[in-house]
């Protein structure tokens, strides 16, 4: 079941930000289009991509590029490992990174809101890690620009790690592994907290796929899609238009964009979470009508607190979205059925809709007038973005161990 609801919505985000631009492609029109695509389509489509000044489909690089000042190293990127699967870099000790991050459920968390600090619930769908060491920011507005910020940004925020700094810095100091890994590693006598966040976006950096069917098609194989993949393709870049937004070896143009993705339901029917929405619009600096009032997520708006950028998302990458349902930034849509409908219908749900700030969604979004047939191939093509499920057993995790005996510290009191 999980697989399914992972496979639908996979294109859900594909679907969604890819058909998002879908209107307004400059390729001819081809109503039912069910032929491969030919020598003609392909100059086309060539023409649409220098015509539209977006990238092309492109390769996953093997490495994501690696910052100057947090240099890869096998005992860094095993420190790393170690501390994104260990809970005690959190409030309570009972979250850690893979908690909302889980290798299980696709590098992410498969509800529509990411799990929260107990006694709490998050406000947003947990995005996968997969790849995420190319991305240019962090998070579903951009809103950290590296992996080494992004790990303290989850740690300690109220939501979702909820940690501070000394009391986990006391936690890793009183580990002997650690400070034995801390020293090896960074020359630290002991651990820094700085030092853990570089390790752990270390490790991330190593989380990649690039044995997919896309790019093995990219390179030069071109038994690796399927017909009907070849026939999805040509949509992807033509008709539907999903080329325009999601494109480049990422499958996004990391863009921010109001799709109309409507409020989430468990916003009004679920206390806590209605709870953790005006924290964060609090939390966040907004304004008093804003928090009175607001009923949708602003998203990109407390970037700059410009009120075009109210309900606006990064563009997901469509890479390993066979295993990250819900999609979406609010975990909306469980099935690709669901996605495809929504943008089918010009933005709007089976419910008629909407988003919350209509005044900021995309032109872009209209009615796409996809045939049964070409939905299927389209999905087919957005599934070759994901290869085999990449999965890591949980590491046995160092324990503590005091720094005086009991005879030490008497010794000490005397």
């Amino acid at each position: 079941m999980k697989t399914l609801m992972r496979t639908g919505t996979l294109l859900a985000s594909a679907v969604s930000l890819a058909m998002l631009s879908g209107c307004e492609s400059t390729t001819a029109k081809d109503e039912g289009f069910k032929g491969t695509l030919n020598a003609v389509s392909q100059t086309a489509v060539a023409a649409n991509n220098a015509a539209s000044g977006h990238a092309p489909l492109a390769v996953m690089p093997s490495m994501p590029p690696i910052p100057a000042d947090n240099k890869q190293s096998d005992a860094k990127v095993e420190l790393g490992k170690l501390l994104f699967f260990d809970p005690r870099l959190g409030g309570d000790a009972s979250i850690s990174c893979a908690s909302c991050h889980d290798p299980e459920q696709g590098w992410a968390w498969a509800e529509d809101f990411s799990r929260g600090y107990p006694g709490t619930v998050h406000w947003r769908n947990s995005q996968s890690i997969m790849n995420s060491g190319h991305y240019p920011g962090s998070f579903w507005a951009n809103s950290v620009t590296s992996l080494e910020a992004q790990a303290p940004s989850a740690a300690k925020g109220g939501v979702a790690g909820n940690g501070e700094n000394d009391i986990m810095t006391a936690r890793l100091a009183l580990i002997p592994e650690y400070r034995q890994r801390f020293k090896e590693v960074f020359g630290d006598d002991y651990p820094r907290i700085k030092n853990a966040w570089r390790a752990i976006a270390a490790f991330e950096r190593t989380i990649n796929q690039t044995d997919t069917p896309i790019d093995s098609y990219l390179s030069g194989d071109k038994g690796a899609l399927s017909a009907e993949q070849v026939r999805g393709k040509a949509l992807f870049e033509g008709k539907a238009g999903c080329i325009q937004c999601h494109n480049g070896a990422l499958a996004s143009d990391m863009e921010m964009y109001n799709i109309g993705v409507p409020p989430a339901k468990r916003w009004e029917e679920d206390g806590l979470a209605q709870i953790t929405f005006r924290f964060e619009l609090y939390a966040k600096g907004s304004n008093e009508k804003l928090y009175r009032s607001a009923k949708a997520d602003p998203g990109a708006y407390f970037r700059g607190k410009n009120k075009w950028d109210l309900g606006k998302f990064r563009t997901p990458s469509l890479r390993y979205t066979m295993y990250t349902a819900p999609y979406m930034h609010n975990g909306a849509f469980y099935t690709l059925e669901e996605v495809v409908d929504f943008y089918n219908a010009g933005g709007f749900d089976e419910e008629g809709r909407t988003t919350g700030w209509p005044k900021t969604k995309s032109k872009l979004i209209k009615p796409l007038g996809l045939t049964d047939d070409e939905k299927g191939d389209l999905i087919a093509f957005i599934e070759s973005f994901s290869g085999d499920e990449i999965l890591m057993a949980k590491p046995t995790l160092p324990e503590y161990a005091p720094m005086f005996t009991l005879d030490e510290l008497k010794e000490a009191k005397k």
